[in-house]
């Protein structure tokens, strides 16, 4: 019998994944596995540029806003829940597709996560009371010290990854990169990569018009409405951190609005503006970094719709 397939439609943000997989969801008649970390998490619809209501109305979603941002979420258990719910839609659908920009995500799918050891209580607790004492930035420079390797990888703005990997250094004296084997598990279906590529340009001028849609949609109320939470790890993402800044300063007066932009701080919501967008391109430029190096992809322009349409079929 003919194994089931995955297709894994992947690029960095903004490539123009969504609509291709709506194409792509509708042409083969299956649903849509989300696979952007971000959103899963509800009441962040427009800064994750989640798929519509009217967008999940043409196709069937998950994994689309189904976690509380107090929740706590990991690859793990992302990899056990979508294996689950794959072993379902394959009884149903020939095909599935997996679409989105996460690269933990679609690797914890496609080769399995490894087995990291368990941090103990008293090694979270201390790196918990360092991370309110010393901040953020003085504990990614002790892991770029201490796993210089893992350091490049990891999304620095990720809190909880940043610390995790810190947790496992000084609990096993060993570096997280030597726990990351990335042995491939076998999958009981099979696996079509398909990336989405545009010039760097063109891809970095999408990203900036895309922010300001997002602005117009009305990304600031959004971000207002969850200032309460802006101490969850959810909330500590690009286009949130950053109008998070701005509101902390715009009151402030003009001078020392000026004395906080010289020192590359947030202080007008055109700084904010601008910020997102050079951070979106930031993450971007990783995620194309992480992609290159997978030669199980095959990459095609999202324009190039018919070129991908027949790709599957053969």
């Amino acid at each position: 019998m003919m194994k089931k397939t995955l297709i894994v439609l992947l690029g960095p943000t903004g490539i123009g994944k969504t609509e291709l997989s709506l194409q792509l969801a509708e042409r083969l008649g299956c649903p849509i596995l989300n696979c952007d970390s971000r959103q899963l998490f509800r009441d962040l619809q427009i800064g994750t540029a989640a798929p519509t209501p009217a967008e999940q109305a043409r196709v069937q979603h998950y994994f689309v806003g189904t976690l509380g941002l107090d929740e706590y979420y990991s690859a793990a258990q992302y990899e056990a829940e979508a294996l689950t719910l794959l072993d379902e839609l394959f009884k149903t659908y020939d095909k599935v597709i997996l679409s989105g920009g996460s690269m933990l995500y679609i690797d914890a799918v496609c080769k399995g996560i490894d087995d990291i050891p368990t941090i103990d209580d008293a090694t979270r607790h201390l790196m918990k009371e360092r991370l309110e004492k010393e901040g953020l930035e003085k504990l990614c420079e002790e892991l770029r010290q201490l796993d210089p390797a893992y350091y490049e990888l990891v999304d620095k703005h990720n809190t909880r990854r940043v610390v995790h990997a810190l947790e496992i250094c000084h609990m096993t004296g060993k570096t997280y990169t030597s726990f990351r084997t990335q042995k491939k598990k076998d999958r009981k279906f099979d696996i079509l990569k398909i990336g989405l590529q545009r010039p760097r340009e063109e891809l970095f001028a999408r990203i900036n018009l895309r922010v300001e849609q997002m602005m117009k949609d009305g990304l600031l109320d959004e971000v207002m409405d969850n200032l309460s939470n802006r101490h969850l790890n959810s909330l500590n993402t690009v286009g949130y951190k950053e109008l998070f800044e701005y509101l902390d300063n715009k009151d402030k007066p003009a001078d020392e609005q000026r004395a906080l932009q010289m020192k590359g701080h947030i202080a007008t919501l055109q700084d904010a503006i601008e910020r997102i967008k050079k951070n979106t391109r930031v993450y971007a430029k990783k995620q194309m970094t992480w992609f290159a190096k997978d030669t199980d992809i095959r990459w095609f322009h999202p324009n190039d719709k018919e070129a991908i349409f027949k790709y599957i079929e053969q």
